[in-house]
């Protein structure tokens, strides 16, 4: 499965690949793999925090998503291979750079395109209903429990550690709201728990992404404004 760090690594390696045939795209194909290409850069510039990458949606889960359905549909599509189909990706990648570099508005390059690619990911990728407090809870506990075993009690554990209680308080309240006991609410937080951990199991090794929105999940863990 080609991945989107995959295809930047592709792109800025040397020494080039071995020539691999060029897939006959359609203009349709080729708009869907500019867009994959363009995510994949706002992706990689959102993670080293460049100010006008920031204020496109987040890419490193729905965009990776587009991403890899589109190269793997067009794989299909065109009978070629995941190679050939990469070896487009990575010219893409590379021209938009170019063009990038050569502009005297290097952000207004992305900025062209993201709207129209923007609105196929709406559409191929739609944003997923937002997480409940107990997912939350669960999962920035879940987060907790990996930083702590990787970094010992770092600032970063502490901080999840406190986001976790508070979310798991906060979902606690809400499910006495709904009535139910405290053996029924930790039934539930353990069942969601498990639910989650098996589907970090499940998912691809070479998947760093996640399903859950932590922005989302920090700000419900933010103190409630005063009145």
């Amino acid at each position: 499965m080609i991945s989107l760090a995959a295809l930047l690594f592709a792109a800025q390696a040397a020494p080039a690949p071995a020539p691999v045939a060029t897939p006959m795209l359609s203009q349709a194909q080729r708009d869907d793999l500019t867009c994959g290409a363009a995510f994949a850069i706002i992706a990689s510039e959102q993670e080293r925090g460049v100010t006008s990458a920031l204020a496109y949606p987040t890419m490193v889960t729905r965009g990776r998503t587009y991403f890899v359905n589109t190269a793997e549909r067009i794989v299909t599509e065109t009978a070629s291979s995941q190679e050939a189909i990469g070896a487009v990706l990575t010219q893409i990648v590379q021209q938009l750079q170019t063009d990038a570099a050569q502009s005297n508005d290097p952000a207004g390059v992305l900025d062209a395109i993201m709207g129209p690619c923007l609105e196929k990911l709406d559409a191929a990728v739609p944003v997923p209903p937002p997480p409940s407090m107990l997912q939350c809870a669960v999962y920035v506990q879940l987060a907790y429990e990996e930083v702590k075993g990787r970094e010992g009690d770092s600032s970063t554990a502490r901080d999840l550690r406190t986001l976790a209680s508070v979310l798991e308080s906060r979902a606690r309240d809400d499910m006495r709201d709904e009535g139910l006991s405290g053996n029924e609410a930790d039934a539930k937080l353990i069942e969601t728990r498990e639910a989650a951990i098996a589907k970090e199991t499940a998912r691809d090794p070479g998947d760093d992404a996640t399903d859950i929105d932590f922005e989302t999940c920090f700000n419900m863990a933010k103190p409630a404004e005063k009145r």
